[in-house]
């Protein structure tokens, strides 16, 4: 929102980089176009095939990595493949299957939870409404908005933990509050792409702009990056920190133009 000065001219409200308003919206489009050059087969990475199975893969999914998840949903979706399966789970049943996860006790009491709230209240049928998907036991804002996005096609930013720490070195926010990176971030990009720069911001966070020690001098946008220097920037050192996946093939790094 603009602000008022003394004389009552309204000013620009100010950027987290000091930027111009534009030069940000610029800067931020600039930096998602290159991510998906550099990751052009960005996607969810957690394995489903309907609308059910992407909300329990989601829900599972915390505190644990999406690999472990892939390798633990196969037997799960199988065993159980609606929502009335879910509902009517025998814990003893469910809960060995959930094993490898950790946390097995209390993701089967959220599955079959979850199960019982989607027959009673949806007859079984996952919402493609993120005011009625966030109503459901276990379900914030961020599965919310990874069921709608992959599952139905409609635009959603999720903040997870990679998104909000490259949304903030990017300069987009200064907020640790998922919901306002959320809106703030959604104002610097057209909606129709909310899904797939979620997609892209977490594929780079996890293979180059790590948490501890990021990859600057193998980042492809590290030219417009105002974070630029503060992980490795020898290219050479920087690429052995990349991690496995689709890498970068950047041109040389420069810091951000002053």
């Amino acid at each position: 929102m603009p602000t008022t000065t003394a004389a009552g001219a309204e000013q620009p409200a100010a950027t987290p980089t000091g930027e111009s308003r534009l030069a940000l919206v610029r800067r931020a489009r600039r930096i998602d176009r290159e991510l998906a050059r550099t990751y052009p087969d960005a996607r969810a990475e957690l394995d489903f095939t309907t609308p059910l199975e992407l909300l329990v893969a989601t829900v599972l999914s915390a505190q644990t990595t999406d690999v472990r998840v892939n390798a633990t949903t196969p037997a799960l979706f199988a065993r159980y493949p609606d929502a009335a399966a879910y509902a009517g789970a025998d814990p003893e049943e469910l809960e060995p299957i959930l094993k490898p996860l950790g946390f097995f006790r209390a993701k089967a009491r959220a599955l079959i939870g979850l199960g019982q709230a989607l027959v009673e209240r949806y007859d079984g049928e996952v919402p493609a409404r993120l005011e009625d998907l966030v109503t459901l036991p276990g379900v914030g804002r961020k599965t919310a908005n990874v069921v709608l996005g992959n599952a139905f096609g409609v635009p959603g930013i999720t903040v997870d933990t990679h998104f909000g720490r490259l949304a903030r070195r990017f300069g987009w926010t200064t907020s640790e509050d998922p919901v306002k990176v959320e809106h703030e971030v959604g104002e610097l990009i057209p909606k129709r792409d909310w899904t797939m720069l979620s997609h892209h911001l977490v594929w780079h966070g996890r293979r180059v702009c790590h948490s501890r020690r990021p990859a600057c001098g193998a980042c492809p946008v590290a030219r417009w990056c105002p974070s630029f220097g503060i992980g490795e920037t020898d290219p050479d050192a920087a690429e052995k920190l990349v991690k496995p996946g689709p890498t970068p093939s950047p041109s040389t790094p420069q810091p951000p133009a002053a």
